[in-house]
């Protein structure tokens, strides 16, 4: 109770901070917060264009010639997102060195203003690809409400394994850099652009360790598929994301203090 009384008396200070982030991101720009919709919409436009009229790609067991679009658009749009949200955490430390110096605050704040930056850009998206999903007629009805428990388990572990990394990388700064690289390997070892079931038995095997596989899955079908996810291969993610969150948590409040010396 103490924490959260403590972020609340702190809610101007993210709100700020989330803002300031945010028009920062866009200020300069000639077409400005249009971006934010110019964005999403071209990635929507490309993959449906070529994918589903170029390539003539098909989702097996459908006839409808959007349905592997929207399988990639929602497989990649919540990649995206933890992406997004595990790169910022691994930097926040860094790129907020002067601000962890001049200032007291609960640290608590920081991986609270990289979710809601990241989920501000995820709404924004994923609030056009809905439309585009009602305006098609491909709107997967109540199966959509699984993105929300999907969404938990992906943000707690994006957050986990970012705060765990950040702490690392500020005394080993090479840890950032990797993650970036060790990212783009992941992404293709997540069936994201394919379907796990084209791939050889064995290699299926191996996939099945991969905690983002049956999160990204789990979106895709809820939202391509139409269909509820498998509920009982959510729990692996589940349990990996408590675990890695655990590890951040202690990670911090052991190095909070070397942290501040080394930045």
């Amino acid at each position: 109770m103490k924490l959260i009384q403590s972020i609340w008396n702190y809610r101007g200070f993210i709100l700020g901070s989330v803002k300031r982030d945010f028009q920062f991101k866009y200020q300069n720009s000639l077409l400005g917060i249009l971006w934010i919709v110019l964005q999403p919409l071209s990635m929507i436009l490309v993959y449906t264009l070529i994918f589903s009229q170029v390539m003539q790609a098909k989702f097996p067991g459908s006839t409808n010639s959007l349905t592997y679009s929207i399988y990639l658009c929602s497989g990649i749009l919540a990649w995206g997102l933890f992406s997004e949200i595990s790169t910022r955490a691994t930097n926040t430390f860094i790129d907020n060195a002067n601000l962890l110096k001049k200032i007291n605050f609960p640290r608590v704040c920081l991986p609270i203003i990289v979710i809601l930056n990241a989920g501000l850009n995820f709404l924004i998206i994923f609030g056009l690809f809905t439309i585009f999903l009602l305006v098609s007629g491909n709107f997967p009805g109540i199966s959509y409400l699984a993105v929300f428990p999907l969404l938990i388990i992906l943000i707690s572990f994006a957050i986990g394994v970012g705060i765990s990394l950040g702490v690392l990388n500020v005394f080993f700064r090479d840890v950032g850099q990797f993650f970036n690289i060790f990212l783009q390997f992941w992404f293709w070892l997540t069936p994201i652009v394919y379907l796990k079931s084209i791939l050889p038995d064995w290699v299926q095997t191996w996939i099945a360790y991969n905690p983002m596989e049956p999160v990204i899955t789990g979106f895709q079908h809820a939202i391509a598929g139409q269909a509820w996810p498998n509920w009982t291969a959510l729990l692996y993610p589940l349990s990996i994301a408590v675990m890695v969150c655990t590890i951040a948590a202690i990670l911090f409040s052991r190095h909070i203090g070397d942290m501040m010396d080394e930045l």
